[in-house]
C-alpha cells in the first residue's frame, strides 16, 4: 500500500498543536487522550502567549504526522480552526477537517454527523477544532468519536482520496 493509501492500522499516536486560542482546551484533550491510552506528542503551544502564530505549531505537528500516516493522527486547535486546517492541508498525505460543532438544522432535516463522515468518507487524519466554538464536553466527545470511527473503505471513497493524494504528490 502506498504511503498515502488508506489507513488500515490502529491509531497509536496523536499529535497535538494549538495557538493561544486553543491552549487551554489542548491541555484538557492531552490529559484525556493519555487516559484513553494514546501516545501523545505535544507540539505546542507550551504557554499562553496572545501574540503566538498557529503556523509555528501546526507545521511541526504535520511534519510529525507525515512520518507515519498509518499510525498517527493530529488534533490541532485555534480560535476557529480554519487557519490551522489550511496550513495542515498544505502537506502531502494530510486530510484536515474543521469541526466547530455539529450543525443542527431547524427545518427538521437530518444531517449526518460531520465527525463520522470525515472519517468514514474522507479518511481525515487531522481534526482542526475551533476552540472558541466548543466547550470541553463537546470537544472531548468529538475527539473520541473521530478517533474511534474507521474509514469505510468503500470504493468511491478510496477512489476520491486517491485522487486527492495524487494531487498533493504531483502538484
Amino acid at each position: 500500500m502506498s504511503r498515502f493509501g488508506a489507513h488500515t492500522k490502529k491509531v497509536e499516536k496523536v499529535v497535538l498543536a494549538c495557538d493561544h486560542a486553543g491552549y487551554l482546551l489542548k491541555n484538557v484533550l492531552k490529559e484525556k487522550l493519555q487516559e484513553y491510552g494514546y501516545a501523545v506528542i505535544d507540539k505546542g503551544a507550551y504557554r499562553l502567549d496572545e501574540d503566538d502564530d498557529y503556523t509555528d505549531f501546526v507545521v511541526p505537528a504535520m511534519k510529525e504526522v507525515v512520518k507515519d500516516l498509518e499510525h498517527t493522527r493530529a488534533i490541532i486547535l485555534g480560535g476557529s480552526g480554519q487557519g490551522e486546517a489550511i496550513v495542515a492541508n498544505r502537506f502531502a498525505g494530510i486530510r484536515a477537517v474543521v469541526f466547530n460543532g455539529q450543525y443542527k438544522p431547524e427545518d427538521g432535516r437530518m444531517v449526518p454527523h460531520e465527525i463520522v463522515t470525515s472519517r468514514q468518507h474522507n479518511d481525515a487524519n487531522v481534526l482542526s477544532l475551533g476552540a472558541r466554538f466548543l466547550n470541553e464536553e463537546e470537544a472531548l466527545h468529538a475527539v473520541k468519536l473521530w478517533l474511534e470511527t474507521p474509514f469505510s473503505r468503500e470504493e468511491r471513497h478510496v477512489r476520491r482520496n486517491k485522487k486527492i493524494d495524487e494531487m498533493t504528490q504531483h502538484g
